[in-house]
């Protein structure tokens, strides 16, 4: 299998840096999976799982925030997002708590940009809760 260099980078850590067979990320139309000597290209990255295949079939997934993949010219592809984490890492309880505080602000009068923040927030704890709990089984 052909390779390309990866690097998915959160705001607080480098979650993977290293050569990968595939990186399939939640884009805003749908699941998207880059493969090596993927056409440039520049893709928004809403909240969900990303999983990076290594070259020895080992499998990295995290949960994303918002974010941008950019993958060059060069078989070079950076995964920048906000927030990156495993999901064994995840609080359901504390992802819960989240959801009900962004549901309640959206039931509250607000501002445009407190709706649109709102409605991140609500999507970002409802994908921490699938994610968790997919992987929690």
């Amino acid at each position: 299998m052909e390779t390309f260099d990866l690097r998915v980078i959160a705001a607080n850590k480098i979650f993977f840096d290293g050569d990968a067979i595939s990186l399939k990320i939640p884009a805003l139309d749908g699941q998207l999976e880059i493969l090596a000597h993927h056409e440039p290209y520049i893709i928004a990255v809403d909240p969900g799982e990303v999983v990076v295949l290594a070259p020895n079939d080992e499998s990295h997934v995290g949960v994303c925030g918002r974010g941008f993949a950019k993958i060059g010219m060069d078989n070079h592809v950076e995964l920048i997002v906000d927030t990156l984490e495993n999901p064994d890492e995840i609080d359901l309880h504390r992802a819960q708590e989240s959801l009900e505080r962004a549901e309640e602000q959206l039931r509250q009068k607000q501002s445009q940009q407190e709706y649109f923040q709102s409605k991140a927030a609500m999507a970002r704890a409802m994908s921490r809760i699938r994610e968790a709990q997919k992987y929690k089984r």
